[in-house]
This record gives C-alpha cells, structure tokens and sequence, in this order.
C-alpha cells in the first residue's frame, strides 16, 4: 500500500510537468516530454520498488527509456508493468486535456486510449435491474459501462462460461472469470460501499489473484501489485 500510494504521488508530479505544454497525443512527437517525465519516476521507483522491479526500473533510467515505452504503446508488449506506470501520466493529461491518444483501437478495451481494464467495478444504477458492471483502465484511469454477462478479453456472452468466485475474507471481491479464455477481472462492489476505490481495494485482496492463478486463469492487466 505505501509503494501504491508512492508512485501516485510521483504520477502526478509526473503529469504535472507534462501538463506545462500541450502535447499532441502522439508517441513519436510527444516522446522527449514523455522522456523527461519518466527518468525522475523511474528513479523513484528504482529506489522504492520491490526487487527485481526496482532493478529493471534503475536499467531502463540508464538507458532510453523511450524504446520499452513504443513497444507498448504499439500493442508489441502489452505485459510491462514499468512501461504502463510510466505512460499513464502521459495519458492521464491527453484525457483532461480532450487529445485522443494517437494509438490503435483495440476491441473490448477502454474506449478512449485502449488500455486494458485491470479492475472492475458494480454500483447501483437508476432504473436498473440489478447493478451497473463498470471497467476501469489501467492507462488512463478512466472507466466505462459494459454488459454483466461477456468476457471483457474475447468477448463470451454464455453465462454458463463465465463464472464468478468470492472469498468470506473479502467482502465484496469476486473473480469475474472466462472458461472459454481463461482470462479474469477482479470485480469491487460498490453497492455495498460507495466510498470504496477500486484500484486501491483490489491490494487488500491479492489472495483471490494468487487463489485464480493456481486455478489456470490470467488477470487481464496487472494491478498495482504486479498481480
């Protein structure tokens, strides 16, 4: 929890430099903007991290960091937890400031940068029956409405394949599974407690990450644990 509440401090210290300009959302013209932001956040993280994070970062701020950074942006390495922190003050400042991220869109995937979620979120929803099922991007920190019943990673719609599991320790966490993909997302109630934060929540219960990842399935993208 202090290596989370760490690095959204260097985040917005992060965006708060990149916020002196206008950027174009474009990697390529953007790039030694996004450069300077990231030695400083990287170095934190070197400093802060649990090894062999901490290891990796320290190499990447001695290197280019800009190299790692277009492998994701173009989709070619979409598992890398460093390039994903450091980018997302990038796009965090594009959201606030209307610029389209000048990347390719990807199906299912947030709506605006085509991150990936890496939580989901269930709130009480006006003339509903039931809850709203809501995502949240691991990119830019946005979120946005989906069905209840589909696999966010390749799209099944039969309930009998998407099954959900919860735990007694955890309240209102469950694992939103996939049989046909073996992918998951862990989910937050917010009906229960509408003052809960998702990102943050989903630490408390890292055990259900380990529990479903002995099961054979895969979360969709990491939180902030790596997890």
């Amino acid at each position: 929890m202090r290596f989370a509440a760490g690095l959204y401090r260097e985040q917005a210290a992060a965006a708060a430099l990149l916020e002196e300009t206008p950027l174009s959302g474009n990697l390529q013209r953007d790039g030694e903007r996004v450069a300077e932001s990231a030695v400083p956040l990287l170095g934190w993280i070197a400093s802060n991290a649990p090894s062999p994070l901490a290891e990796e970062a320290a190499a990447r701020a001695a290197q280019d960091p800009l190299l790692p950074l277009r492998a994701y942006w173009s989709g070619t390495a979409e598992d890398d937890y460093l390039s994903r922190a450091v980018l997302r003050p990038y796009v965090q400042v594009l959201a606030a400031a209307g610029a389209r991220p000048d990347r390719a869109r990807a199906e299912r995937m947030c709506p605006f940068c085509s991150g990936a979620p890496w939580v989901g979120s269930r709130r009480s929803a006006a003339d509903a029956d039931g809850a709203a099922r809501f995502l949240h991007c691991a990119l830019c920190g946005g979120s946005w409405q989906v069905m209840r019943i589909i696999c966010p990673a390749c799209g099944e719609s039969d309930p009998g394949k998407l099954p959900s599991f919860q735990s007694e320790k955890h309240a209102g966490v469950r694992i939103e599974a996939c049989e046909t993909c073996k992918a998951y997302v862990k989910s937050i109630d917010l009906t229960l407690d509408a003052r809960r934060v998702p990102e943050v929540d989903e630490l408390l219960s890292l055990g259900m990450d380990l529990w479903a990842a002995e099961q054979g399935f895969m979360r969709i993208e990491p939180g902030l644990a790596g997890l």
